[in-house]
């Protein structure tokens, strides 16, 4: 059974084209000049450091994506969107880390907010009460 591709996935490589185009992806990322995912496309195209866009017409919702084609227009560079991220492809199935305890520290930096005419303060959280330290320490 085949799924159906998105025709919004425009254009679409075929398998040739797809085969070398992951092969292109191994090797950047070997050399450290592989940016990852729609938010760091979009940067590395505004700053003009994009040399080419390759998406994955499965991503889910697609809508994410969209945004690049238009941009790239734009910005003179190249784009192609690959049938699904491939199986041979460390990179399109790469593993985020949860982050650790000690990395989820949030400072409270406003607990009072006013502007012309209105005000807001929020109260303080009871896990927040005391001393902090103590509770970041129990925590890592």
């Amino acid at each position: 059974m085949t799924e159906e591709v998105n025709p919004k996935a425009y254009p679409l490589a075929d398998s040739t084209l797809t085969t070398k185009i992951l092969n292109l992806v191994q090797q950047t990322s070997n050399y450290k000049q592989l940016r990852k995912g729609a938010n760091e496309a979009t940067k590395t195209l505004n700053r003009g450091l994009a040399e080419v866009i390759v998406m994955a017409a499965d991503a889910k919702p697609l809508e994410i994506l969209l945004h690049l084609p238009l941009l790239c227009e734009d910005k003179n560079v190249p784009y192609v969107f690959v049938k699904s991220k491939h199986d041979s492809c460390d990179l399109c199935h790469q593993k985020y880390m949860d982050p650790q305890p000690k990395d989820l520290i949030m400072f409270l930096h406003a607990l009072k907010y006013q502007g012309d005419g209105w005000e807001f303060e929020s109260p303080l959280p009871s896990w927040a009460k005391g001393d902090w330290k103590e509770n970041v320490t129990e925590a890592l």
